[in-house]
C-alpha cells in the first residue's frame, strides 16, 4: 500500500478540545490510518504540540464573538500552521471534518481534498432556527464546501442524500463511509447491582439510560414523556439521563414526579459504569446522521431501543438486534415495554448487536475504505 502524507482538519478531538461524537470519529479515524501513513490533526487545544498514537496533532487557540468568526478564525490559524508543516514536505491529501475548517478549505482548494460530513445543520437545527442567522451562515458553507471540495464523504446514506437534495451534491462525487468503535473501550466486568446503588436504584430494578446533549435532535424530551407510559406499566422502571445541554432545566421540570434521575456531564470512566449497568439504552433522536451511542451500546452487549431515523434506521435489523420505533413517546414506550417485558429476548438482541459491531463497524476496514475514497480524488 502507497503511504501518504494526511492532514486532518477538526475543530475537536480526543485528547484537548472535545465537543461529541465527532471529536471519537476523527480520531479514531486518524490513529487507523497512522498505522500505515503519516497523519497530522489540525485542531484546538491550549497545549504544546504532541504525538499520541503515531498522529501528529497541531493546536491552535482562536478567537472570536461567535461560532462563525471563532471557525474562522481557527481556520486561518489551521492553515498558517499546516503552510509551515508542508513545507517539510509536501502533503498527499487534506480531510476536513464538517463545517467548522471550511474556511481553511477554501485557502486550500487548489489542493487534493476530502470534506466529510458528520452531519448537517439542517439535521442538528434545521426544524427550530431555520431563520437564525447563524443557521443560515453554517449551511452556506456547507454548501460552498461541499461546492469546492474535490471529493466528499458521508457517515451515513440518509446523510448522503441529505446533502444531494441540500446542496445539489451530484451523487458520483460522494461516497458513504460509516463511523466505527473500538469495542473493547466500552466493554466493562463491573457489578450493575453495585452501580445501581450508587444511584440510589435497587439491584433488581430495570435501568433505561440515555446519554447525549440534552438538545431538540437528541429527544430527551421524548424520553421523559415515554417515561409516564413505561412507569405506569413497570412501577420499579428507573431512568437515567447522562449529558447536559440547553434543554436540561426544562426536562427537570417536565420530569417532575417521574423515576429519573439527570446527572449533567459525566466523565467516560463513569459513562462506562452505567452502561454496562444499563439494562436498556434507548437513543430517541430526531434526527441522527449516524449515532455513536449505538456501536457503543452494541460493544457493551446492551439492548437497544432507537429512533429509525438515519444511520440508526439504517444500522438495526428490527426485532433482532434492537427495536426501531418511530420518534414519539408512544412509539418509544412500547418499545421500552416490550424489552423490560421480555429480558431474555433484550439480552439476545444485545449479543447479536455486538457481533455486528464485529462484523462491520471495525476500524480497520472503515480505514480502507476511507483510503479507497482518497485514490478517487482528482488533483
Amino acid at each position: 500500500m502507497e503511504t501518504r502524507k494526511l492532514a486532518f482538519f477538526c475543530w475537536e478531538s480526543m485528547y484537548a478540545e472535545r465537543v461529541g461524537g465527532l471529536a471519537s470519529a476523527a480520531t479514531n479515524l486518524a490513529e487507523t490510518l497512522a498505522k500505515q501513513h503519516e497523519v497530522h490533526y489540525f485542531t484546538r487545544g491550549s497545549m504544546a504540540d504532541q504525538v499520541i498514537n503515531n498522529v501528529r496533532y497541531h493546536y491552535c487557540q482562536p478567537q472570536g464573538c461567535n461560532t462563525v468568526s471563532y471557525c474562522d478564525d481557527m481556520s486561518n490559524r489551521m492553515v498558517d500552521q499546516f503552510t509551515m508543516e508542508d513545507m517539510k514536505g509536501k502533503f498527499d491529501i487534506l480531510h476536513f471534518h464538517d463545517w467548522h475548517p471550511v474556511q481553511a478549505l477554501h485557502r486550500l482548494q487548489d489542493r487534493d481534498t476530502i470534506l466529510t460530513f458528520h452531519s448537517t445543520e439542517f439535521g442538528r437545527n434545521g426544524n427550530q432556527h431555520g431563520d437564525w442567522w447563524e443557521y443560515r451562515e453554517v449551511s452556506g458553507k456547507e454548501w460552498y464546501g461541499s461546492y469546492i471540495a474535490k471529493r466528499l464523504t458521508t457517515v451515513s446514506a440518509t446523510t448522503k442524500h441529505e446533502i444531494m437534495q441540500l446542496y445539489n451534491v451530484p451523487d458520483w462525487k460522494c461516497d458513504v463511509v460509516p463511523n466505527g468503535v473500538v469495542p473493547r473501550k466500552y466493554c466493562s466486568s463491573i457489578d450493575p447491582g453495585e452501580v445501581k446503588r450508587s444511584y440510589g436504584i435497587h439491584p433488581y430494578a430495570p435501568l433505561v439510560l440515555f446519554i447525549g446533549r440534552l438538545a431538540y435532535q437528541k429527544g430527551p424530551d421524548i424520553f421523559i414523556e415515554a417515561l409516564r407510559t413505561v412507569h405506569a406499566h413497570r412501577w420499579d422502571i428507573k431512568a437515567v439521563i447522562a449529558g447536559d445541554g440547553g434543554m436540561r432545566q426544562h426536562l427537570v421540570e417536565r420530569a417532575c414526579g417521574l423515576p429519573v434521575s439527570f446527572t449533567g456531564y459525566i466523565p467516560d470512566t463513569e459513562y462506562l459504569r452505567l452502561l454496562n449497568a444499563a439494562d436498556i439504552v434507548v437513543i430517541p433522536s430526531r434526527n441522527e446522521p449516524f449515532g455513536l451511542v449505538l456501536l457503543e451500546a452494541w460493544s457493551a452487549a446492551k439492548a437497544v431501543v432507537a429512533s429509525d431515523v438515519g444511520g440508526l434506521g439504517e444500522n438495526i435489523d428490527p426485532f433482532f438486534d434492537g427495536i426501531k420505533v418511530m420518534p414519539d413517546a408512544d412509539s418509544l414506550a412500547w418499545g421500552i415495554n416490550h424489552l423490560l417485558d421480555d429480558p431474555d429476548k433484550a439480552g439476545t438482541f444485545g449479543s447479536r448487536g455486538r457481533s455486528k459491531v464485529g462484523r462491520s463497524f471495525l476500524w480497520e476496514p472503515i480505514g480502507h475504505r476511507m483510503v479507497r475514497t482518497y485514490s478517487q480524488v482528482n488533483g
